[in-house]
């Protein structure tokens, strides 16, 4: 029995040395000190030795026990630290290798022109307001005096959600928000998103961006609207532009007029940009309709106000010459990027 313990011991030397892995190393456990293992079963036969024999057998067969699991625990801990080195190995991180770089995102064109427009205004007094893209009939074209046979209302020109409800054609409607919501003296301006039925093509698109103006007060007139619009211009597109007002017409300002800028890319010379003329028109504007205040339920008498409205696609275009609208919608990053 004693030669046996030497045997398995030396056995248990020779397969610990060649285990590479942990399983490999419990496998080898289980071999020699598990229920079944060849340690255990020469410890169940003890009990046909005589007292003598089963004493000295014993105190051979616990040294043997104990020096197998010190092995075991030994390569345990090999295996483990080889595995722990080869995944460091695999994971290492090579600190010569150049980092990735970051991109930082931009502004988008449309928002730079959104904000650069509101920026204008606000160091002019005006608040900003904002209202709902889904309307009502009344208040994007009844207050704004626009009749039941008004073009505009077709269905060729605007898109219905019922016959009462819409999506806005213009910001218009916030202006009718705010002058049954505020009382005078009335300054803000509404940037936001519109919709028509246009057919896209580089200077039309169904969803496009405005910028309303309105300003409520007693003895307000058009000189403070030419005022104002003019020195909105020269903030915009610089001191040296001019600004030229054209007899126009919308239902819900009287008189109203259409705005021209001198072409900021030739200085009126006229050139491809201002189609030889020498001006741009810009926007669209005039006093506020009696009727339209009335809405409000202000007094015509006491009360005057001008509002104006303008195409941010419009003037991101002729500022940054873009010549085809849909490029603001295409999200390529190589347009998007070259305004940074």
């Amino acid at each position: 029995m004693k030669e046996q313990l030497n045997s398995i011991l030396e056995d248990a030397k020779k397969q610990l040395e060649s285990a590479q892995t942990q399983s490999e190393t419990d496998e080898i456990r289980v071999r020699f000190l598990g229920k079944k293992g060849r340690l255990t079963e020469i410890l169940r036969g003890m009990g046909k030795l005589s007292p003598e024999e089963r004493k000295a057998t014993g105190q051979m067969a616990n040294s043997v026990r104990d020096e197998i699991e010190t092995m075991l625990a030994e390569r345990f801990e090999a295996v483990k630290a080889a595995a722990k080195e080869a995944q460091f190995r695999k994971e290492r991180i090579d600190v010569t290798e150049p980092g990735k770089v970051e991109e930082l995102g931009v502004a988008h064109p449309l928002t730079i022109t959104m904000e650069e427009i509101s920026r204008v205004f606000r160091n002019m007094g005006y608040s900003i307001v904002e209202g709902p893209e889904v309307e009502t009939v009344f208040n994007n074209f009844d207050a704004l005096n626009a009749g039941p046979d008004h073009p505009a209302r077709d269905m060729t020109d605007t898109f219905y959600i019922t016959e009462d409800v819409l999506l806005r054609t213009q910001t218009s409607p916030v202006q009718v928000r705010t002058l049954l919501k505020e009382k005078p003296p009335i300054k803000v301006i509404s940037p936001g998103r519109v919709f028509r039925c246009d057919t896209p093509d580089a200077t039309h698109s169904p969803m496009f961006h405005q910028v309303e103006g309105l300003l409520v007060d007693e003895g307000v007139t058009m000189a403070d609207l030419k005022g104002t619009l003019d020195s909105f211009a020269k903030q915009l597109f610089g001191t040296s532009t001019k600004t030229k007002f054209r007899p126009h017409h919308f239902p819900f300002t009287e008189p109203s007029a259409e705005m021209d800028v001198s072409c900021f890319k030739c200085g009126g010379k006229g050139c491809r940009v201002c189609k030889g003329s020498g001006w741009i028109e810009i926007l669209g504007c005039g006093m506020v309709h009696p009727s339209v205040l009335k809405v409000g339920g202000l007094d015509t008498e006491k009360y005057t106000g001008f509002a104006f409205g303008l195409g941010v696609e419009r003037v991101a275009m002729l500022k940054y010459g873009v010549d085809d609208i849909r490029l603001f919608y295409e999200n390529d990053m190589r347009f998007i990027e070259q305004f940074k």
